[in-house]
């Protein structure tokens, strides 16, 4: 029998959106997809309205850039004149309709991620991680929300061996329905910490939050919790109520099943000793941090319920890079030493800031060079933002930042407590600050660029790339942590 090229046929789509196709019939569908700017030829396009903008204006530019067809709401298909379209009441439930009807046809061992830091980075290892065992679909970027999700899962080949979801949330309520679709064989919570306080009364309620994963936990299923987190016992005992045949703590702890043994912390890279569910495994990871190691037991604990190959992925994991905009390192070569940018511009809190800190104060400079943080605003921390900006001034201290630029009006409050050798500058918006930023990195430096999304960083990150190699001559290389 010879594989169809296709992710889905005519058919089998318009069965799973429940739609009525309007002009010509494309041979197959290769894929999925919500945006018209980077749609592929032979892919679907569906019309999602969000807030700011709504797919069905773009409809038309999509078929014209290829697409095999897209599917619209019947209160808006007479104004489009492209064809062909696949009609249906709400485009948004006739994508959740395809990722239903992805999970049912699929024999995929299925991993669900989750957690209030690690999300990411724990899902690309994963994929790193399994897929020299069988085929691997995972979420793209961070593709985790209510359209997120559905997307990945409307993705995911019917010959995939294993999937990787990652599933986030702001509120209390999301992240139920995202796992009921799902409906994971093996859930991960990385770690339950102080984030999106603005929307929740206390850390209790966003660990309540978390459990919502376990909710759609397939029968006989596993949970990986972090046996170092405070909420190990409350997550262990939900998920047993929703099912859980097989529970693993990954951490320090003695009693954890996938137990840390030995870990050294490297510059750019890091090795471990660990035993896995019984198995002892020595391996590199290829991205320096302890927060990376310490999810890397969750990664191999998962690979190993899976089925997976523990040596292959232990492998795998050498190799392995962080995420852009979480990690991700761009080095750039000079005669009098190099530069290295940190791009942590993705997302910013409490615990990823201390993680982010740390990593750098172990980072190698060249002689001369400086550890030089450059942290932007981190949002959605309630009533107490202040003081959880001021606090990070203890962590940057114990690791010896030598410089550090703050951006945004709750990054005044971290400022202030800093001692003034160390305060380089401050901006309210961040790209108030790319002169003077440019003006002061020199070679031998480390920057470490971190805050959330919405501060915008990522500007800077991208300034550095774009005028470091002119200023130095430089020849501008990327390499991953």
């Amino acid at each position: 029998m010879v594989e169809s090229k296709f992710l889905w046929s005519v058919e089998d789509f318009l069965a799973a959106t429940g739609g009525r196709l309007e002009g010509p019939a494309p041979g197959g569908i290769s894929g999925v997809s919500i945006d018209s700017r980077t749609i592929e030829p032979g892919e679907a396009f569906i019309a999602i309205a969000g807030e700011r903008m709504d797919g069905h204006d773009f409809a038309a530019a999509a078929l014209e850039a290829g697409a095999s067809l897209a599917v619209v709401g019947q209160d808006r298909a007479g104004a489009i004149s492209a064809r062909p379209l696949v009609v249906v009441a709400d485009p948004l439930e006739a994508l959740r309709g395809l990722a239903r009807a992805a999970r049912a046809r699929s024999r995929a061992r299925v991993i669900a991620v989750t957690g209030s830091v690690g999300k990411t980075g724990t899902k690309e290892a994963l994929r790193a991680a399994l897929s020299p065992s069988g085929e691997t679909h995972a979420s793209e970027a961070s593709y985790n929300n209510q359209w997120g999700v559905p997307l990945s899962l409307a993705r995911l080949p019917e010959s995939a061996r294993f999937a990787v979801f990652e599933v986030g949330m702001n509120h209390a309520g999301e992240i139920k329905p995202l796992s009921k679709l799902i409906r994971p064989h093996i859930a991960i919570v990385t770690t339950v910490e102080p984030v999106h306080l603005a929307n929740f009364e206390s850390i209790d309620k966003i660990a309540g939050a978390k459990a919502e994963i376990f909710e759609g936990l397939e029968p006989g299923g596993a949970a990986i919790l972090n046996s170092d987190n405070n909420y190990f016992a409350y997550l262990s005992a939900t998920s047993k109520v929703f099912g859980a045949d097989t529970i693993i703590g990954f951490g320090h702890t003695k009693w954890a099943e996938a137990r840390l043994e030995k870990v050294s912390l490297l510059a750019d890279c890091s090795t471990a000793t660990a035993d896995i569910m019984g198995q002892k495994v020595t391996y590199k990871i290829g991205a320096p941090g302890q927060h990376l190691v310490d999810n890397s037991l969750a990664v191999l604990a998962a690979v190993s319920l899976a089925g997976a190959d523990l040596a292959l992925a232990a492998l795998a994991l050498a190799s392995w890079s962080a995420p852009s905009g979480r990690g991700r390192r761009h080095v750039f070569r000079t005669p009098r030493g190099p530069v290295t940018v940190v791009d942590e511009s993705y997302n910013a809190n409490p615990a990823s800031m201390r993680a982010a800190i740390a990593t750098l104060g172990r980072s190698e400079v060249a002689a001369g060079g400086r550890r030089i943080a450059v942290l932007g605003d981190m949002l959605e921390l309630g009533p107490n933002e202040a003081a959880l900006h001021r606090d990070l001034a203890g962590p940057l201290g114990e690791a010896g930042i030598d410089l550090v630029f703050t951006v945004g009006r709750r990054m005044e409050n971290l400022r202030d407590a800093l001692e003034r050798s160390v305060r380089a500058g401050h901006a309210e918006r961040a790209g108030e600050l790319e002169d003077t930023l440019l003006d002061e990195v020199r070679p031998g430096d480390v920057v470490m660029i971190k805050g959330s999304f919405a501060t915008g960083l990522g500007v800077l990150v991208q300034g550095l790339e774009r005028n470091l190699a002119a200023k130095y001559e430089m020849r501008a290389g990327s390499a991953g942590m």
